[in-house]
C-alpha cells in the first residue's frame, strides 16, 4: 500500500472521531449558547445526550428566554422534557406572558403543560378572547311556543384555573341550561323576542365560569328563531289521550252490558224451560183431579175456554 493511500485512511479516520467527538461533545451548541449570554457548560451537554435529552431543544430554549428577558434552568427544563413535556411551547408561553404583563412562573406554565393544555394558545386567549359559538338551544316560554336560540360567548382564558379546571364542554353547556331556564321563565315569547339582551343579562349573572379555565367577558343572543306551539301540542296529545280513555270505558260498558243481556237471556231460557217442565205435569194433576172428584167435566171445558181465548188474545197482538 502506497503513502497516499495510508494517508487516506487516517483521514478518513480522523474524519469520522473528530465527528463522533463533536457529536458527543457538542462545542459549536456550547459556543451558540456561550456567545447568547447562557451559561452552560460542555460536561452539562454531553450529560444531557446521556439522558437522551436533545441539548440543542434545552439550549435554543435557553436562548430564546434569556434574549427576550428571562431567567431559566437548564435543569428545570431538562426535567420538563424528561416528564414528556414541550420544552419550546412552555418558554413561548413564558415569554409572551412576561410581554403582555400577565403573572404566570415556569412552575405554573409546566404544570398547564403537562396537564395537557395548551399553554401557549391560553397565554394568547388572555390577550386575544375567544369567541365560541353555542348549538342552537331550545326552550319554551310559558305560552307555549317553543324558541331557538343561538349565542355567542366572548371568553378569555384564566391561567391560575388551567390546571383542574372545566373546559369549553363545560361552558357551553352552562350557557345553553342558563338560556333554558330564562327563557322557561319568561311570561310570553313576545318578551324574548323583544328584549334578547334580558336573556344575557340573567345568563352572564348567574357567574357560569365558575370552576372553569375560562373567564366569561360577554355572552350576546345573536339569533332567536320561533319553533312550534308546545303548548297546543300537548293540548291536542292530552285531548286525544282523553278521548282514547273516554272510548275504552264505553267499550267497557257496553261489554259489560252485552254479558248482563246475555246472562238475562240464560235466566229467562232456564225459566221458561222450568215453566214447560211444570207444564208437563199439568194433564197428570188434572187426571189425578179429576179421579178424585175435585175437578168436573164442566170445570175442566171452562178452563179450555179461557186457554182458547187467551191464545186469541195473543194472536190477535201478534198480528198488530
Amino acid at each position: 500500500m502506497t503513502s497516499l493511500g495510508l494517508l487516506l485512511i487516517w483521514i478518513a479516520v480522523a474524519v469520522v472521531a473528530l465527528i463522533i467527538l463533536l457529536w458527543f461533545f457538542p462545542v459549536t451548541l456550547w459556543f451558540q449558547a456561550l456567545i447568547s449570554g447562557v451559561r452552560i457548560s460542555l460536561i452539562q451537554l454531553v450529560l444531557m445526550r446521556w439522558r437522551k435529552v436533545p441539548p440543542s431543544t434545552i439550549v435554543m430554549a435557553m436562548v430564546t428566554g434569556t434574549k427576550a428577558g428571562l431567567k431559566l434552568d437548564a435543569n428545570a427544563l431538562e426535567a420538563h422534557y424528561l416528564a414528556k413535556g414541550n420544552v419550546p411551547n412552555v418558554v413561548n408561553a413564558l415569554i409572551s406572558a412576561d410581554k403582555a404583563n400577565i403573572a404566570l412562573d415556569f412552575k405554573m406554565a409546566a404544570a398547564i403543560d403537562l396537564a395537557g393544555r395548551d399553554v401557549f394558545e391560553a397565554v394568547q386567549m388572555s390577550v386575544n378572547p375567544k369567541v365560541i359559538n353555542t348549538p342552537p338551544v331550545t326552550a319554551v316560554a310559558k305560552d307555549g311556543i317553543q324558541m331557538i336560540a343561538k349565542a355567542r360567548v366572548t371568553v378569555r382564558a384564566n391561567i391560575k384555573q388551567l390546571v383542574g379546571g372545566a373546559g369549553e364542554e363545560t361552558v357551553l353547556a352552562r350557557v345553553g341550561e342558563g338560556i333554558v331556564s330564562s327563557i322557561g321563565a319568561s311570561e310570553s315569547h313576545k318578551d324574548v323576542l323583544e328584549h334578547p339582551d334580558s336573556i344575557s343579562k340573567v345568563v352572564l349573572a348567574k357567574g357560569l365560569d365558575a370552576g372553569t379555565a375560562f373567564e366569561i367577558l360577554s355572552i350576546d343572543i345573536a339569533d332567536i328563531d320561533i319553533g312550534k306551539n308546545i303548548g297546543a301540542v300537548l293540548q291536542i296529545d292530552q285531548a286525544n289521550a282523553d278521548k282514547n280513555i273516554a272510548q275504552a270505558r264505553a267499550e267497557e260498558r257496553r261489554a259489560m252490558a252485552v254479558a248482563q243481556e246475555q246472562e238475562m237471556k240464560a235466566k229467562a231460557q232456564e225459566a221458561r224451560a222450568k215453566v214447560i217442565e211444570a207444564e208437563k205435569e199439568i194433564p197428570l194433576a188434572m187426571a189425578d183431579a179429576f179421579r178424585s172428584g175435585n175437578l168436573g167435566i164442566m170445570d175442566y171445558y171452562r178452563i179450555k175456554n179461557i186457554q182458547a181465548d187467551t191464545d186469541m188474545r195473543e194472536n190477535i197482538a201478534k198480528e198488530q
